[in-house]
């Protein structure tokens, strides 16, 4: 499919739910971007439970906010916007919150060395807001800059700024890593 047939396919499921209040259709707009939101909100706040609340929001949000929604971007650009809005708030609301050793994001790839997955899931979760933020749906969920900028309402000049910080910070956070000791 490609991202014409998608987006428009999404627009008349968003348009008669909207339009028309069919329950299916908004079943499958949300079957299709729940994954993505909740592995977005999931990344941000670390936390399984408030995650699952910020997906629910968001759809909310979203149900209460797409009569006025211009589709000047995609429907999950818009989403993703939501959810890191509502993270933010997430996050502001409880600001002293640690990352717990058991919330880690997904376990390791087979094929991965434990330590490198642990240690670049606690650099990305050290990373200031903004830096994460831009480094989660550029590098990780592989949104581009324009879109970023849609959904942050920031200029793509400004994504682009903020990755590259990122990426140094995460540099100099996995170095400093590698030469100390693991915890076993």
């Amino acid at each position: 499919m490609t991202p014409e047939v998608a987006l428009a396919d999404e627009r008349a499921l968003a348009e008669k739910f909207w339009r028309h209040g069919d329950e299916s259709a908004f079943r499958a707009l949300y079957r299709r971007q729940t994954p993505l939101l909740y592995r977005v909100a999931y990344r941000m706040v670390a936390n399984a439970d408030r995650a699952d609340d910020i997906v629910q929001d968001t759809w909310l949000r979203a149900a209460q906010g797409l009569p006025s929604f211009r589709w000047q971007s995609s429907l999950s650009t818009w989403l993703v916007g939501i959810v890191v809005n509502r993270s933010r708030e997430e996050i502001r609301r409880t600001p002293n919150e640690v990352l717990a050793q058991d919330e880690l994001p997904e376990p390791p790839a087979r094929d991965q060395d434990p330590w490198q997955r642990l240690d670049l899931e606690r650099a990305i979760a050290q990373l200031p807001e903004g830096y994460r933020e831009i480094l989660l749906l550029h590098d990780v969920e592989g949104y581009t800059h324009e879109e970023i900028a849609q959904a942050l309402e920031i200029e793509a000049s400004t994504s682009r700024s903020q990755l590259a910080r990122a990426r140094a910070a995460m540099r100099v956070s996995l170095e400093q890593r590698m030469d100390g000791p693991h915890d076993t």
